[in-house]
């Protein structure tokens, strides 16, 4: 009782420490925002906003990540946490998606570079050993991996066009594997720790980029997060129920769809969209989820509320499927039909726009 007592206590203390953090350090690089990372006018037809704002955001993440993962290995003594192959695997991809964002946010990178660089985070999680467990054959595994870090990087990124989106939907993610993985028994597991410690700076975050934003994530906020949730997702979805040997493919892939059922929904109806019209998905403009609801009459801080209740709604969803629905069950394909009607909506909301 004691010890799990004294593990809550410092849950809550990095939780806590984390969200002063991110607020402390993005009120500093706000103040010296105003020659410093601020968006040029080339990168203002991709976002919303038609204001010049930092996008420092990403900084703030980046540094409550390595002060955590530090603080974690002096605290509880766990010096073994740097020769942690999973660990060490999640730390230099963090590394070269961070430095990845960094780049793109000052320079625009070109797309192979990009799109190079998120191929190498999916091979260093492979070389570490942190890849999707769901097939018997090595390559199936491998290339799910890759794809999926790939696939998240820039959907996370994609998604990243309207203040607060992008934040609210990690955080209901992030939300969504802790609910899934809980109980860690309660003891002073460093992958409990470290989800804690970046929900506890997007909170931070979140009150700077809630509508009317005062500052962006950036490309490096964006690429981070999309690397974060892609290890974690792979460690506590993909792979969940891997070891017992009590799963399908079916409801795990059941349980990644509805957990980044946002991300997802936006993604893929960007895509389609841009790919009936002849234009490259890469492209950024001003066609997703987001914009269709504003097209619709829906304000800024309306849409950032409708994302919240989807969240809500996929997180829920998620810990039904983890918790209560039996494998291989007709209730998965309920959630898959979940997924087909919100982008049926978004389809009918967008062709209504057009016609208006």
């Amino acid at each position: 009782m004691k010890e799990s007592l004294e593990s809550i206590l410092n849950l809550i203390g990095f939780f806590g420490g984390a969200l002063l953090l991110s607020l402390m350090i993005n009120s500093f690089l706000l103040s010296f925002a105003k020659n410093l990372g601020t968006r040029n006018s080339a990168k203002m037809t991709i976002r919303w906003s038609q204001e010049a704002k930092p996008s420092l955001g990403g900084i703030s993440f980046y540094i409550c990540f390595l002060i955590g993962f530090m603080l974690y290995a002096i605290i509880f003594g766990e010096a073994d946490v740097f020769r942690n192959k999973n660990l060490l695997g999640l730390f230099f991809s963090i590394n070269v998606a961070f430095l990845l964002g960094l780049s793109d946010d000052a320079y625009d990178t070109k797309p192979m570079i990009k799109l190079g660089s998120q191929i190498l985070c999916g091979v260093i999680l492979i070389a570490s050993e942190s890849h999707i467990l769901l097939f018997d054959q090595d390559w199936l595994n491998y290339s799910f991996t890759i794809l999926w870090v790939v696939g998240i990087m820039n959907s996370i990124n994609m998604l990243d066009n309207m203040d607060s989106i992008t934040s609210t939907t990690s955080i209901f993610i992030i939300l969504t594997i802790l609910g899934i993985s809980l109980p860690f028994t309660l003891v002073n597991n460093v992958d409990l720790f470290l989800l804690i410690t970046i929900l506890g700076a997007l909170f931070g975050f979140l009150r700077f980029n809630w509508n009317p934003a005062k500052m962006f994530m950036g490309d490096t906020g964006s690429q981070f997060l999309g690397m974060f949730l892609a290890y974690f997702s792979i460690k506590f979805l993909w792979n969940s129920g891997v070891d017992s040997g009590e799963y399908s493919i079916f409801s795990n892939l059941s349980l990644v769809l509805i957990a980044f059922s946002t991300p997802i929904i936006d993604t893929t109806f960007v895509t389609i969209r841009r790919i009936k019209k002849g234009q490259s998905p890469m492209i950024g403009g001003r066609d997703h989820t987001t914009h269709t609801l504003s097209y619709r009459g829906l304000s800024d801080k309306q849409i950032g509320l409708v994302f919240i209740v989807l969240g809500i709604i996929s997180s829920l969803l998620a810990y039904n499927i983890a918790n209560f629905i039996p494998h291989g069950s007709f209730a998965l394909i309920l959630i898959w039909m979940y997924v087909l009607l919100m982008l049926l909506i978004f389809f009918s909301l967008a062709k209504k726009s057009n016609k208006s």
